[in-house]
């Protein structure tokens, strides 16, 4: 199978490694899901995710197939159809914990989370931006405002409803623009701004949580992280007592987990802690090397492709997918607060998921053609070779 398919082969096998534990500990987790709302059928779950897991491949794989180049000229429009869409989404979206995330596509009855878009669009853009500039990288006015700008649009836009989204867009923009040679001294000012920003914010949240509207929530989750009451911090505690009652080796085994039943998010936010109870600390470390390997070969696709684009749009999907799951497993082992993000192409979800297979399908895209590069290199030496052997 892996012959019929073009760009990193290693990435390849990962997501599908990913997947298959995916699949996995999704049916297992959602027993208490399927009691609530399907009168004990987990299978409806499993037929469910695994139909959502074969389209992404089938994206993945569509995307992988285009030119990574035309994802330079998509990003100029879809960054400014990024920004109405955030804004609709914060005043007319569907709510859920009183947060506007998301928007329901007409006709067919799904919703989809428009902040997934909006990080594809904005990381594009950031590398287009960076390519194009090169030669005025470190001009204010050229090429510092025409990436600042849409980049503190967009994540200002995904704030409101989701503060961990829109810090980790930010910090992935921050780093790329980093790798672009963008002046530091621009880059120390904007992370100052926010520090400052961040720190008033805190505290208007902390003194005066009504002011905002999801006041109430942060507050609670910032200082549940740092006092540790366990009657509070319910889904960090139920989270460690899975991890801790697992063992090395082996944990209690598939099916047996004892936490999904009152882990809120079990199938999703906190699937790691699941897997880990079932399978053993050492199947959490496997995961965790998966993700170690898919930035290994995204810092490698970056570093081999000629088109500095394409090197860009690698390293900042890359970051972002591993920077996610790394947020993921750590509010699971409670090193961060609860921040709702998911496992990337383990959690439970719909187009959650869809989107991160057409942010690997860009990778691999990049892959693809950095490998045709090479192979029509190798075939010209060959056939130089050949014509000098003919002469002599």
């Amino acid at each position: 199978m892996l012959k019929n398919i073009k760009g990193d082969k290693v990435i390849w096998i990962v997501v599908i490694l990913l997947s298959i534990i995916s699949i996995v500990c999704v049916y297992t987790s959602v027993t208490a899901l399927a009691t609530r709302y399907k009168g004990g059928n987990a299978m409806y779950y499993l037929v469910k995710h695994t139909l959502i897991i074969g389209l992404g491949f089938l994206l993945m794989y569509m995307v992988h197939k285009v030119k990574y180049t035309y994802f330079s000229r998509i990003s100029q429009i879809a960054v400014w159809i990024a920004a109405p869409l955030l804004l609709y989404t914060l005043l007319k979206g569907i709510s859920a914990g009183e947060a506007n995330r998301w928007i329901g596509i007409p006709g067919i009855g799904l919703t989809f989370q428009t902040s997934d878009f909006a990080k594809l669009a904005l990381i594009a853009y950031v590398a287009r931006i960076l390519s194009v500039k090169q030669d005025v990288i470190k001009d204010f006015k050229t090429a510092f405002l025409p990436l600042i700008i849409p980049v503190g649009t967009i994540c200002a836009l995904i704030l409101p409803a989701n503060f961990s989204t829109a810090a980790l867009l930010f910090i992935t923009c921050m780093i790329l623009m980093f790798i672009g040679k963008v002046n530091l001294k621009y880059m120390i000012m904007v992370l100052g701004g926010c520090i400052l920003l961040v720190t008033i914010f805190g505290f208007v949240i902390l003194k005066y949580p009504d002011s905002i509207k999801r006041g109430r929530t942060w507050k609670a989750r910032i200082e549940n992280f740092r006092s540790g009451d366990s009657q509070e911090n319910f889904q960090a505690d139920q989270a460690k007592i899975a991890i801790g009652t697992s063992g090395v080796f082996f944990g209690k085994g598939p099916g047996h987990s004892d936490q999904r039943n009152f882990l809120p998010q079990a199938s999703s936010d906190f699937i790691f802690a699941i897997l880990i109870e079932e399978w053993g600390v050492l199947a959490g470390a496997f995961v965790l090397f998966l993700y170690m390997v898919l930035l290994f070969r995204g810092v490698r696709i970056a570093s081999n492709t000629t088109k500095s684009f394409g090197a860009y749009l690698a390293i900042g999907l890359t970051f972002s997918l591993v920077f996610q799951a790394m947020i993921n497993m750590a509010v699971a082992v409670n090193l961060f607060p609860v921040t709702g993000q998911p496992l990337p192409l383990v959690s439970m979800g719909g187009t959650s998921i869809w989107f991160t297979s057409i942010a690997i399908g860009m990778i691999l895209s990049v892959s693809r053609e950095t490998e045709s590069e090479t192979t029509g290199a190798i075939k010209n030496l060959r056939n130089e070779k050949g014509d000098q052997l003919v002469a002599a």
